[in-house]
């Protein structure tokens, strides 16, 4: 528990990291000489290319074979979950709303105008709505993990952290790929680019595409025919053009569209027997009973500019983003058929009071950002760098409720509209103080106001039509302080300090109900201690990172409970703590592996917050009022896991013309809740899910032909619930295999 023992906890912590330096260093000093080595790894958290071990702050990355076996079988923007410490993905929204939660800190919020803390920026261009953060990956150099409050090169809504995905850029060298694979369910995948120049030393391009297509899997015994849920059809594409006039300027252009169609996520209704955290007995993955209509579908586009001119000290850099999206998600909220009223019978599986059936749509999504900034360009003891940013979204949100026993009629429609417009000052600074011991500091002042109105015209209750206006506005600074020692050639440990806020948000999904809720601006002061070591004459790497941080007014969101709406609260603290490490090792020159954990504890400290428990009745761990709502106070924050952990190995037996290699992955997060409150139901026990990949690769990487599985032990586990109606939940996808086979060329 927090409290009086909370320092002593990070102190301990913080002497952890000063133990590990300690032994790195030790370490380094006995390593022996040899011709093989990790790879530099250079990263941009700080809008400069530089080492990742120089970084003074938490930063992992995926890139390369790992982050390709990771997503085999069609793997959207989830596939990093607990791949990465600290780092939990979830969605109640099929491929198109992943929901990020770094450290514990997340939105769990379902709604299509919700605000996250974990902000996704592609290509140097944030991407804010729900819609754009599930973009699919592909044709990346590198994602980029970075972890604690990052609002003063990034902004306002980065208090957790940020995940950033870098495409491969053009080159002048002619070059590509084109990657192949087929798996179960009768899926398959094409992806490729191709690039190279157009105008030698002056215009190059690049061109990407993928491909996705999975069968329906599940069968719903409520329809005729069989396998009618699970699949979708996906593909995206990307068109960069680099135009270098001269020495000194390079502007790239980059245009992206991307298109869905699919089933949204399937709710399962009573699949959780009550009292336990258990699925029922009997329970089968590949079918359920929906009377209601399940589908989904987004398209989405959008353009960058980025303008790059050396002045010789000083850099400047422009990057003009827009983004366009629209999407349609309809699904069969109780997870069953029928209802109760009807007689026995006449509705399952399990107890069903009502039926439930929603969908929600965004007509037009128009998101303009501008970022300037000017850097100095390696100096010898002080750099630099300042800048500006404006953002303005224009969103509007359709609403709907349908009648399921009358054939799935619409009886209820509600419309929202917000504009967000925002605009940022920031400056950076870092200063080599001596050769060993660097300070990095940074100041951002940010402004964000929003303009909300929201209007129902239709009532599944026959309630009235009503208006309802909100506004918010917030002018914050954010900070960051950090020094970094260079203990020896291979060693760094690092202390980092560090404000930001999340901007106030609106909520008004009014078909339900008859008011919107605002949550103000929340706070956090992060502390954060590590070390970054390459050890082993460089065949090593070990980073550690031992971290404290205090949020006031955390904005929350009670999700469900007694309705089907969402609601926002503020609670007055939340405090968290932790640690993570990363590792990588070449073991041989032909065995490679890779390590990382986490803890993350969070807890809710406020007397009087309270929330609504499901209607479902689940089994509830927290105190009780005699208004019917339960205290929160104490608990964790919802999907925040307290371990994650993960490993790889691959091992390669050189052959003639090539190798033999065998890859394997795996990933472990403990219990989570779903819920603000606790229960015993609508929390999930541990998971660990694995990965096997065996295949052949020729000469230099020149081409590959690979069999591989995903969630090779066939793992069932719920990731999700829905509490308000009945105990409904949602698993993870079942075991996978298939082949695959890639050319370089």
């Amino acid at each position: 528990m927090f409290g009086k023992s909370t320092p002593s906890l990070f102190y301990k912590f913080s002497l952890s990291a000063v133990a590990l330096a300690g032994a790195v260093n030790i370490s380094a000093a006995y390593a022996t000489d040899s011709k093989y080595a990790l790879e530099e790894i250079v990263v941009t958290a700080q809008k400069r290319s530089q080492n990742l071990q120089d970084v003074p702050s938490s930063v992992a990355t995926l890139s390369g074979e790992k982050m390709a076996v990771l997503r085999s079988a069609g793997a959207d923007i989830k596939f990093m979950s607990a791949r990465v410490p600290s780092l939990y993905i979830e969605s109640s929204f099929g491929r198109t709303f992943p929901r990020f939660y770094i450290r514990g800190l997340g939105n769990s919020d379902f709604d299509l105008n919700a605000s996250q803390p974990v902000s996704l920026i592609y290509d140097g261009v944030v991407q804010e709505n729900s819609i754009l953060k599930g973009a699919p990956v592909f044709d990346l150099a590198r994602v980029e993990v970075l972890r604690g409050p990052q609002g003063t090169l990034f902004g306002r809504n980065t208090i957790a952290g940020i995940i950033k995905l870098v495409s491969r850029k053009p080159t002048q060298e002619s070059e590509g790929y084109i990657r192949a694979s087929y798996w179960r369910f009768n899926a398959i995948n094409v992806e490729g680019a191709y690039g190279g120049a157009l105008v030698r030393d002056k215009l190059s391009v690049r061109i990407s595409g993928m491909y996705q297509r999975q069968d329906d899997w599940i069968d719903n015994t409520r329809v005729a025919g069989t396998k009618n849920l699970g699949g979708y059809v996906e593909a995206a594409g990307r068109l960069q053009l680099l135009f270098t006039p001269n020495d000194d300027t390079e502007v790239l252009l980059n245009g992206h569209i991307r298109s869905m169609d699919g089933t949204a996520t399937v709710f399962r209704a009573n699949i959780i027997k009550r009292g336990t955290d258990q699925l029922v007995s009997g329970f089968e993955r590949d079918k359920v009973s929906l009377d209601g209509a399940n589908k989904q579908a987004l398209n989405a586009s959008g353009s960058n500019l980025k303008i790059t001119h050396n002045f010789g000290s000083l850099v400047l850099t422009s990057i003009t983003g827009y983004e366009h999206g629209t999407v349609f998600s309809r699904g069969d909220i109780d997870g069953g058929y029928g209802a109760a009223f009807l007689g026995a019978g006449n509705y399952g599986p399990g107890f069903i009071p009502f039926p439930a059936e929603s969908g929600a749509k965004i007509p037009a999504l128009n998101q303009w950002t501008q970022e300037v900034r000017l850097a100095s360009d390696h100096l010898d003891r002080v750099n630099y760098q300042i800048g500006s940013f404006y953002f303005h979204e224009d969103l509007t949100i359709d609403n709907f409720s349908y009648n399921t026993l009358a054939g799935g009629v619409q009886n209820g429609f509600a419309v929202q509209h917000q504009i967000t417009k925002a605009y940022a000052f920031f400056g950076n600074i870092n200063v080599d103080v001596s050769d060993n011991f660097k300070v990095t500091a940074g100041i951002r002042y940010s402004n964000d106001k929003k303009s909300f109105v929201a209007t129902r015209t239709q009532s599944p209750f026959g309630a009235p039509d009503i208006t309802v206006k909100e506004n918010t506005a917030a002018g914050k600074v954010s900070w960051d302080l950090s020094g970094t020692y260079r203990v020896n050639d291979d060693v760094n440990v690092y202390a980092r300090v560090a404000k930001g806020f999340r901007a106030p948000s609106i909520q008004g999904r009014i078909t339900f109900g008859n008011s919107a809720s605002v949550a103000k601006s929340e706070i956090i002061h992060s502390f954060e201690v590590g070390v970054k070591s390459d050890l082993l004459d460089n065949r090593g790497r070990i980073n550690f990172t031992a971290y404290y941080y205090r949020v006031n007014d955390l904005q929350l969101t009670a999700v469900g409970g007694n309705s089907n709406v969402t609601r926002l609260l503020n609670a007055n603290r939340v405090k968290g703590l932790g640690f993570e490490t990363d590792m990588e090792f070449l073991i041989t020159e032909n065995f490679k592996t890779t390590l990382g954990a986490s803890y993350n504890y969070t807890e809710i400290q406020d007397k009087n917050i309270s929330v609504f428990p499901g209607g479902s009745g689940p089994v509830v761990l927290n105190p009780s009022n005699p208004n019917g709502t339960v205290s929160i106070n104490g608990n964790p924050l919802p999907n925040a896991p307290k371990w994650v952990a993960n490993f790889t190995a691959r091992y390669a037996i050189p052959v003639q013309g090539g190798e033999v290699f065998a890859y394997t992955d795996w990933a472990y997060r403990s219990r989570v809740n779903f819920m603000l409150y606790r229960s015993v139901e609508f929390s999930s026990k541990n998971l660990l899910e694995g990965g096997l990949r065996v295949g052949y690769v020729h000469g230099d990487n020149e081409w590959q032909i690979a069999a591989y599985v995903r969630n090779i032990t066939n793992t069932v586990a719920r990731v999700g619930g829905i509490d308000f109606n009945n105990l409904t939940g949602f698993v993870n996808p079942p075991r996978k295999w298939g082949i695959e086979g890639k050319i370089n060329f």
